[in-house]
């Protein structure tokens, strides 16, 4: 790293809520009450670029009033701001999330879905699985890393990191399928995907699109696509489709020897397709999960992290054995643009006190609110880079039941 960290000490009162536009506060702030368990502070940085300023919510979950989750719009391929996500499921707080698919300018004609690159669970539920390294939208990952690195709580009410692979099948009578996806923008190349009333009503075209090391490779011109429901193929089609899928029904998407596959199934077969997560490090069910990569584990940062481009940037750490959750927005204000290069957001976030830490998507996505105990919006505190907050498909919200 270029420089060490340089926290600035100097307490004041704390800020009011965050406008765009408007200048934050510089220097140490005091923390604030949200909720039982729940504080927010705000601070400056001096980082190799610049002074850049700090958001953060501290989460204490040994508090049995307080719990993490995940904000979501009810779609894996939707997206709205952070603030709509919140106010509407009730958080006390709440960061952006994953990184997505934003963007489709290799596929002309192809719509983005807006869906994450990582896994996601939300209440137990399992809502998708990692698409291939290779298809990411991301930056690149530090070595040691993949699409199916999360962070999540456990039933334990415990968080932390892990690594969550898709398992599940296709059963037909004449035998039994790999599936190869699960509600994902990117299927592997030869693959069968699932995709359920999870999903959204984003077409599912793109998930035939880009190869498993070069997500601008042209869409695969060999696809097929089965509707299963009540146990019975009911439709096929020579292309994915679009519109939403009905509870109960599961729409499979092949290419390349996947599409081959499901061009044998008939009409009115018998089919039954499975899916869950296997947690790589945790036998603890999950209660809610999602994607980035690691920037910490067990108080040191994994070899490989960027130390020279900076950027405005969202982060989770955990520390407590789990039980202390630190949720970090950086401003995107003009004076504070310049951010941080990850090796020092992994520095920043060991200086809270975290022994593991956790980034998320960040630039304009990068977004942090609150919510005044007694107020019935959530605030916005940082300074979305793009002068306003960019609808994103999941964060973590902060929810408690006082």
């Amino acid at each position: 790293m270029r420089s060490a960290l340089a926290f600035l000490t100097a307490f004041g009162a704390l800020a009011g809520a965050a406008l765009v536009g408007a200048a934050p506060a510089s220097g140490v702030q005091s923390s604030t009450a949200l909720a039982p368990g729940v504080t927010y502070r705000q601070y400056d940085i001096q980082g190799a670029k610049g002074l850049t300023h700090a958001h953060v919510v501290t989460v204490d979950l040994r508090n049995s009033h307080v719990h993490l989750g995940l904000l979501y719009p009810g779609a894996v391929a939707a997206r709205a701001p952070v603030s709509q996500l919140a106010d509407q499921q009730g958080a006390v707080a709440g960061v952006n999330g994953d990184f997505f698919n934003i963007t489709e300018t290799q596929h002309p004609g192809v719509e983005a879905t807006g869906s994450t690159d990582g896994p996601a669970i939300t209440h137990g539920h399992v809502l998708k699985a990692a698409v291939p390294d290779g298809q990411r939208f991301g930056p690149a990952l530090p070595p040691g890393t993949s699409t199916r690195d999360v962070l999540g709580v456990g039933s334990d009410h415990r968080a932390r990191l892990d690594g969550m692979t898709l398992t599940g099948s296709i059963r037909t009578p004449a035998g039994r399928l790999p599936l190869g996806g699960l509600n994902q923008f990117a299927l592997p190349v030869g693959s069968i995907g699932a995709f359920t009333s999870d999903w959204g009503s984003v077409s599912r075209i793109r998930a035939t699109c880009g190869t498993d090391t070069d997500r601008a490779a042209p869409c695969s011109t060999d696809t097929y696509e089965v509707t299963v429901r009540g146990g019975r193929v009911v439709a096929t089609a020579d292309s994915p489709g679009t519109g939403a899928i009905a509870k109960g029904t599961t729409v499979l998407v092949g290419r390349e020897a996947g599409a081959q596959k499901l061009r044998k199934f008939a009409k009115g077969e018998r089919v039954e397709v499975t899916h869950g997560l296997v947690a790589a490090h945790s036998r603890i069910p999950y209660s809610f999960a999602l994607g980035g990569y690691p920037v910490l584990r067990g108080g040191k940062p994994p070899a490989g992290l960027d130390d020279t481009t900076a950027a405005v940037r969202t982060a989770v750490g955990i520390a407590n054995g789990g039980k202390r959750v630190y949720l970090f927005a950086l401003d995107g204000a003009p004076d504070y643009r310049k951010g941080l290069t990850i090796a020092e957001v992994a520095a920043a976030m060991r200086s809270l006190g975290s022994t593991d830490a956790f980034s998320l998507d960040g630039g304009g996505s990068t977004t942090l609110v609150t919510r005044a105990p007694g107020a019935s919006a959530v605030t916005v505190r940082n300074h979305p880079s793009g002068d306003a907050e960019r609808p994103v498909p999941n964060g973590i919200g902060v929810f408690s039941r006082k």
